[in-house]
């Protein structure tokens, strides 16, 4: 099969198109042919250095989620799966490829209304920005604040918290980014490239009560900084190189409080299923920005890094 190889840590250009033997599902697995591979930023962060969630060494085929139709089943899985369509998450590896063998206990089924490609999207981004939400317990009236309002996850916790009633305030960065977000449904779109952007948000819109921090570092800190007594704050990726580390004692003097998501393989798998509920009954759209081919991998990733993307960028196999 064709697949892309992390030949060592690096910049996009470790990513390299090759072959790879088809696997073969295991007792408990399913083989999936790929259709479409998910890319997230904590992918290009483990692609450059090795940190993050994943614990795998190169060389290896990398990729954390896929979406297509079952085209094997290994022994003691049921054959009635054979030929749906599927989303499942590989365990951090094995997804660059057009074939993946996934725990059958995994699997997502694509329900009715949603397209193939709208629920790999949602399989890593939905799921967080659903969780993020139930945690920072939302509220009508709320105003929430999302960073890389813009991206995958940001695309949606602003159409997630304006359907739960809050006044959202998107910040991202570059006048494409937010028109997106006011598309969304943003009331208040920011620039976080702008010196006094915070200061801008504190002037028009009077300050927060939740932050969603995708960011971390300085924006994170700096969205921190606009949180009124009894705000929540979400810190959950550090797209800007670290995180925003807000210590709990200056949280708790500023009668702020830093929130944590359930990640219980219980919640989830609820949380995901929520997401594609959402979708297909037309209320969550999922933004796929940009499209690869496989073996353009690297492009994918160098895009994202240069903060160039929008929404989700999904690989696709098909020549």
């Amino acid at each position: 099969m064709r697949a892309v190889w992390l030949e060592r840590f690096g910049d996009p250009s470790v990513l390299v198109p090759g072959e790879a033997p088809d696997p073969v599902p295991a007792p408990g697995q399913v083989l999936v042919d790929v259709a479409y591979a998910n890319i997230t930023f904590v992918e290009t962060q483990f692609r450059a250095t090795g940190a993050g969630p994943f614990r795998a060494e190169p060389p290896l085929i990398p990729g954390n989620g896929v979406g297509g139709t079952v085209g094997a089943v290994g022994a003691g899985v049921d054959p009635v799966l054979l030929g749906r369509p599927v989303v499942s998450s590989t365990g951090g590896s094995g997804g660059y490829a057009e074939k993946a063998a996934v725990p059958a206990e995994g699997l997502f089924a694509v329900p009715d209304g949603l397209a193939l490609d709208e629920a790999v999207a949602l399989l890593a981004d939905g799921r967080t920005a659903v969780m993020q939400l139930r945690a920072a317990e939302v509220r009508p009236g709320d105003r929430v604040l999302v960073e890389a309002a813009a991206g995958g996850v940001g695309s949606l916790l602003v159409q997630l918290a304006k359907a739960a009633g809050a006044t959202v305030v998107a910040v991202a960065g570059g006048a494409r980014k937010l028109e997106l977000a006011r598309e969304l449904g943003a009331d208040h779109v920011f620039d976080y490239r702008s010196a006094d952007w915070a200061g801008l948000v504190e002037r028009e819109v009077g300050g927060v009560d939740v932050v969603f921090d995708g960011v971390g570092g300085e924006v994170g800190r700096a969205a921190f900084g606009l949180l009124l007594p009894g705000g929540r704050m979400d810190s959950y990726g550090l797209a800007g190189g670290e995180w925003a580390a807000i210590p709990a004692q200056t949280a708790a003097a500023r009668e702020v409080r830093l929130v944590t998501a359930d990640r219980s393989p219980e919640h989830l798998r609820a949380c995901t299923e929520h997401a594609f509920a959402e979708a297909a009954a037309g209320r969550l759209r999922p933004v796929i920005g940009q499209r690869f081919p496989l073996a353009r991998a690297a492009d994918a990733h160098a895009a994202m890094e240069s903060r160039a993307t929008l929404g989700k960028t999904l690989l696709e196999t098909a020549p």
